[in-house]
């Protein structure tokens, strides 16, 4: 038996389709009490494969995301690849900053969840929505990410602290990890998410001061305002807003 329909009559259905998909699309919230921070190989070696961020740019990156769940108190797993070949080890300042947090240092699986040991670690923190970063983006991110959402897992990806070789292939692998239900936020949005509220604690006294050494527009932004504040400088709009 054979059906034929109008051209305008198919393109019609599949806008609607994908209108109707768009419209089951839900808000997930970041809840600080149910997540788990990940880094994933910010390894020394690996670092001078990322070329869609300046390298100053991308350092600044990875300690903000390594960072950041110290404000929150929020747990962190940290895992390398082959750091005894040309990968290398994490920076010091992040294994400095999570001393007694599992490192779960993989011998040669390039998914992180392939390992046994840190499929644990993981599972061990208890809690249901990951955050996670690493180099590169189309495989040591996007891999990981993607195996957490088969495992059930609310998954979001630190696309300022997960880097590559080209900006083509991290849209390609944002893409990849979007249609599969992975979140893809930059560090402003997460800390927004985490805090939702300036009032909450960790809130203006304990975020201010992680975007004073990671978030130099805030940061400037915040100083310039409290410059007037001290020196009666405020105009007269801010002064009554």
């Amino acid at each position: 038996m054979h059906f034929s329909f109008p051209i305008p009559i198919l393109l019609t259905a599949l806008a609607l389709s994908l209108t109707a998909q768009a419209n089951n699309q839900t808000f997930t919230r970041l809840s600080k009490n149910d997540t788990a921070f990940l880094v994933v190989d910010h390894q020394l070696g690996l670092f001078s494969l990322v070329r869609d961020f300046a390298p100053d740019q991308y350092r600044n990156n990875i300690l903000a995301h390594a960072a950041l769940p110290k404000v929150f108190n929020i747990p962190v797993v940290l895992t390398t690849s082959a750091e005894t070949g040309p990968n290398g080890p994490l920076p010091r300042e992040i294994v400095e900053m999570h001393q007694g947090a599992p490192l779960i240092k993989r011998s040669g699986e390039v998914n992180a969840w392939d390992n046994a040991d840190y499929r644990a670690a993981v599972k061990a923190t208890g809690k249901r929505q990951i955050v996670l970063a690493g180099i590169t983006t189309d495989v040591c991110t996007a891999f990981l990410a993607l195996s957490l959402r088969a495992e059930g897992y609310e998954v979001f990806a630190n696309s300022d602290a997960s880097g590559t070789f080209d900006q083509r292939l991290a849209d390609e692998a944002n893409d990849r990890m979007r249609a599969a239900g992975v979140t893809t936020m930059g560090m402003f949005a997460i800390v927004a998410d985490l805090m939702r509220d300036w009032r909450d604690t960790p809130g203006t006294p304990e975020i201010l001061p992680f975007f004073d050494k990671y978030l130099t527009a805030y940061a400037f932004l915040a100083r310039a305002h409290g410059a007037a504040v001290t020196n009666g400088t405020l105009l007269p709009s801010e002064a009554t807003s």
